[in-house]
């Protein structure tokens, strides 16, 4: 199972959380970035319906697959 680590980060003058190289939008206060950060998290972890989907990896390949709506990645959050 994959796992999703979202970050609580200082960042353009205030706070953002980021997953990787990825930067939420800013936030004034630490406590709302990590508000949110906790928020995405747990809507990552929900269960959805199975669909077929489309996604371009890094080389610029498209590739499809069957994401099963059961097969939720793990999540934390830090900072």
């Amino acid at each position: 199972m994959d796992k999703v680590h979202y970050e609580v980060v200082e960042h353009d003058g205030g706070w953002a959380y980021k997953v990787g190289d990825v930067f939420s939008g800013r936030y004034a206060s630490h406590d709302e970035a990590r508000e949110a950060a906790e928020r995405a998290a747990a809507e990552q972890r929900l269960p959805g319906a199975t669909e077929d989907i489309e996604y371009q990896d890094k080389a610029g390949d498209w590739h499809e697959e069957v994401s099963q709506g059961k097969d939720r990645p793990e999540t934390d959050v830090t900072g």
